[in-house]
């Protein structure tokens, strides 16, 4: 009997010894631009010019596009006064916060994560 015990007190011993075991993680995917559009943005903005205006302009060749000039949608006040084109950098301040970037305007939608943004300017880039 005494070695059946000091057998199962063994096998407990190795099983717990490799549950503390660090494990690790598989590497992470990169977020993929084109859903992160699609779950992010695409609720209001397209990408399509054929298809029907959404709360926001269409984002078809956002990039270099003067800001608040995008034919046919109405922008606000405030954007549609702004006197910048739309690079990298200036639409990753905008993901971030567009209140800090311009003023007044009515846009909610913010993102904290450096590599979401960048996923999705990368995939703005690709549509242009």
């Amino acid at each position: 009997m005494r070695a059946i015990v000091l057998g199962l007190c063994t096998a407990m011993v190795l099983v717990v010894g490799t549950a503390g075991a660090q494990m690790p993680l598989p590497a992470t995917k990169p977020p993929d631009g084109a859903t992160l559009f699609k779950q992010q943005c695409a609720v209001c903005h397209t990408l399509n010019l054929s298809e029907p205006m959404r709360q926001g302009p269409p984002l078809t060749k956002v990039v270099g596009r003067p800001a608040g000039k995008a034919e046919g949608f109405k922008y606000s006040d405030a954007l549609s006064k702004a006197d910048f084109a739309w690079d990298e950098p200036r639409l990753d301040a905008w993901l971030t916060n567009p209140q800090a970037v311009v003023p007044g305007v009515v846009m909610a939608y913010r993102q904290a994560k450096p590599e979401t943004r960048a996923a999705i300017i990368a995939y703005l880039k690709e549509q242009n």
